[in-house]
């Protein structure tokens, strides 16, 4: 049994790593969240300390190592814009550190973390659950056995239903979430070049608070993708169905099954941690650098090869709502 620590307690997040704690036989002894976080820890770990403010945690961590209790891992579930900083805290209170993803916002800030994570004989682990997919394990052994040379067309979708107190949080705050593009799409965008290679090129083609799309040339696949959190850019056929959330991976003309992400996932991804098998914070360069990309680049003229959502008519301003 490894003894943990979480930082960010009261999100929606956090509730599958407290989980997976559990569900990996594990202990959570402490967790910290400026709101209250202690209602979702009750129902794992009752006894779990709780604290509201960084000087509380680090006079608690001071007690336990002065007693000879050891903090094994630290698990990250704060605001994207925070998550550099708190690696470096878990690292220099010498934990093992799983942070969700984006790992971090900006790329440059990879290595000096890998720089200090060898300077402390500790690890750096991402949470990608979706490499853990069963339909994208599939996808990703079929590129791998097909032909070398093999140029595939995918088109990528996922939109999800958010409401006013979406664009009124965090992650509604550009300064803070860095875009669509970083809150709901660095999942998809490492899935992609995981399977299909690095990005040889980039294009934008709409960047908006509540949509985004673009042209991705990967080495082995041309991906038109689009992201939105505005209900209105559903498909019709899917709200006919009740549903408020649609996420779609065509490849070749074939739908790939990612629609369900089986929540026992996170569960699985400690497991992998724990066997010393985690993704490192080196492997999601690539897809940290992408996003950053696409927040920062020029914008192309949608002319071309765009995905046919990106030119439904702009609906909302989150400033309005």
């Amino acid at each position: 049994m490894k003894n943990f620590l979480l930082i960010g307690a009261s999100g929606h997040t956090a509730q599958h790593h407290i989980k997976a704690i559990k569900e990996t036989r594990n202990n959570l002894v402490a967790a910290l969240d400026p709101y209250n976080g202690k209602r979702i820890l009750n129902s794992y770990f009752p006894k779990a300390r709780f604290f509201s403010k960084f000087k509380q945690l680090e006079y608690f961590l001071d007690k336990l190592h002065k007693k000879g209790i050891q903090i094994d891992y630290m698990s990250i579930c704060s605001p994207y814009f925070l998550h550099e900083s708190h690696i470096r805290f878990g690292l220099h209170n010498n934990l093992n550190v799983i942070c969700e993803k984006p790992i971090v916002m900006n790329p440059s800030d990879i290595v000096p973390l890998e720089k200090l994570e060898k300077e402390s004989g500790k690890n750096i682990f991402n949470i990608l659950q979706l490499r853990l997919h069963p339909g994208i394990v599939e996808l990703k052994k079929r590129v791998e056995n097909d032909k070398p040379d093999e140029i595939y067309d995918v088109d990528l979708s996922y939109i999800t239903d958010q409401d006013s107190w979406y664009y009124k949080s965090l992650k509604g705050n550009i300064t803070q979430s860095e875009s669509v593009a970083a809150d709901i799409g660095i999942h998809f965008f490492d899935i992609l070049i995981w399977i299909f290679g690095n990005v040889k090129e980039n294009i934008v083609f709409l960047n908006k608070d509540d949509r985004t799309a673009g042209l991705l040339h990967l080495e082995k696949a041309r991906v038109r993708w689009f992201l939105s959190t505005n209900y209105e850019t559903i498909p019709k056929v899917i709200k006919e169905n009740g549903k408020r959330a649609f996420c779609s991976m065509v490849v070749n003309g074939e739908e790939v099954e990612i629609n369900e992400c089986p929540p026992e996932l996170y569960a699985i991804s400690y497991e992998h941690i724990l066997n010393g098998k985690g993704f490192r914070i080196g492997e999601t360069q690539e897809a940290i650098q992408t996003v950053y990309e696409i927040r920062n680049i020029h914008l192309t003229s949608m002319i071309g090869d765009y995905h046919p959502l990106a030119a439904l008519p702009l609906a909302i301003d989150r400033n309005q709502i």
